[in-house]
């Protein structure tokens, strides 16, 4: 992630990665292995060694704002329109008025 947003000249210490899930934050603070996540495969700590590290921060948002679910899952017409609007996309209606 670092070298992607390197590449677009923009320098950031900590990448901030905001996240809905308080328990999958929780495990990417915690170094110490639980018996309910012995299950999970090595490859999949790779977000934990990097918050560690100080690579990045994982930050709560709350479902409500969580701006990714307009590319991941249907959402409601009111919806839809308000989190369009926070990442500043525009309709071509806009354009053409």
């Amino acid at each position: 992630m670092r070298q992607q947003i390197s590449n677009y000249d923009l320098m950031l210490n900590h990448i901030p990665i905001r996240c809905d899930n308080m328990s999958a934050i929780s495990l990417s603070k915690n170094p110490i292995m639980h018996s309910r996540t012995k299950h999970i495969e090595i490859r999949h700590h790779f977000l934990r060694d990097h918050v560690q590290k100080g690579d990045c921060v994982l930050e709560f948002v709350d479902t409500n704002n969580q701006l990714a679910d307009i590319f991941t899952k249907p959402l409601p017409k009111e919806s839809f329109f308000t989190i369009r609007r926070e990442l500043g996309l525009i309709d071509q209606s806009d354009l053409d008025s």
